[in-house]
């Protein structure tokens, strides 16, 4: 294990208190990542940023944020690195790989990946995280989208030990209205497969329901405001069918095609624990066909077009 000096980094007061602030790194800045980074500054923390692409960094040093060159300089240049990238490959290799955060001549004492991500593989990289350079691990996917990441409002379900979830707390606490610890590394990413069976399922039956509503002549667009009270309401059903019976897919609040591969890692988990998981099958299914079609960028409500004969967006 390399030695770390993290006493040395620089640390920014709170607000004026005796309280100290970690200074942190944010790599991802997307859809989700750059209200994140937008919140942590307004709440006072010092952030340190890489995007993959660097044009999408522009809000988030106009606000006050410092660019890194890599990965690697995010790490040197703060105790607590977040995480919010595509997909697996891309969690191992911004940690793992040549310029990535393990590579740091002082690592961070903690990362906290809101990426989703496979919960075995993620459970494997913690472990040599740990090993290489000491620095615990948080898995934290989150649920909520980009208007609740910008409200402050998302849901993070966690994964790592007591004292790191802990630790991660009062960062979390800048953009998550609620952070709940579901066991040790990886429990937070199959919690959020959990999530994605939900979600997924629900999203393939509310274009069902406007389908179904629509032809059968009623006032569609009502559907919402006639089921409010009932068992069928909910928040999906007041947020998503509204932008979904309109055949608003732009700009996306979450991408169709990253609905698919989380509904496919659910699969993936589904065949490692042996439970059957036939009505998120044929969702997934519905989302294939969609990206088949060519329309894998627009919102996650366009699956709702696989009953069009076109879809607009």
């Amino acid at each position: 294990m390399r030695h770390r000096h993290a006493g040395n980094r620089r640390r920014r007061m709170a607000n004026g208190d005796r309280a100290e602030r970690p200074a942190l790194g944010f790599i991802g800045l997307g859809l989700m990542g750059q209200p994140m980074v937008l919140r942590l500054l307004a709440a006072g923390f010092e952030v340190t940023v890489w995007n993959r692409e660097p044009e999408r960094l522009a809000p988030a040093l106009a606000a006050g944020a410092r660019e890194a060159a890599d990965p690697r300089a995010v790490a040197e240049a703060a105790e607590v690195v977040l995480l919010c990238v595509l997909d697996t490959d891309a969690v191992e290799q911004v940690i793992f790989g040549e310029a990535g955060v393990a590579r740091a001549a002082e690592p961070p004492r903690l990362l906290i990946d809101h990426s989703t991500a496979f919960a075995d593989r993620t459970q494997a990289m913690a472990g040599r995280l740990k090993a290489e350079t000491g620095a615990e691990w948080v898995d934290a996917p989150l649920s909520g989208g980009p208007p609740a990441a910008e409200a402050g409002q998302l849901t993070a379900m966690l994964g790592g030990s007591e004292a790191a979830v802990e630790a991660a707390q009062p960062i979390l606490a800048a953009y998550a209205a609620r952070a709940t610890r579901m066991g040790e590394a990886g429990a937070g990413q199959a919690t959020k497969m959990v999530n994605q069976v939900i979600v997924g399922n629900l999203f393939a039956v509310l274009a069902e329901a406007a389908k179904l509503a629509e032809n059968a002549g009623i006032e569609a667009a009502r559907i919402p405001e006639a089921l409010a009270g009932g068992y069928a309401d909910g928040n999906l059903l007041q947020k998503v069918y509204p932008r979904l019976q309109r055949r608003e897919f732009a700009p996306p609040a979450g991408f169709a095609r990253q609905m698919l591969k989380d509904l496919d890692m659910v699969h993936d988990l589904s065949k490692a624990t042996k439970t059957p998981t036939p009505m998120t099958a044929l969702a997934a299914s519905l989302y294939r066909q969609l990206i088949g079609r060519g329309y894998g960028h627009l919102d996650t409500c366009a699956v709702v077009g696989i009953y069009d004969e076109t879809i607009e967006g």
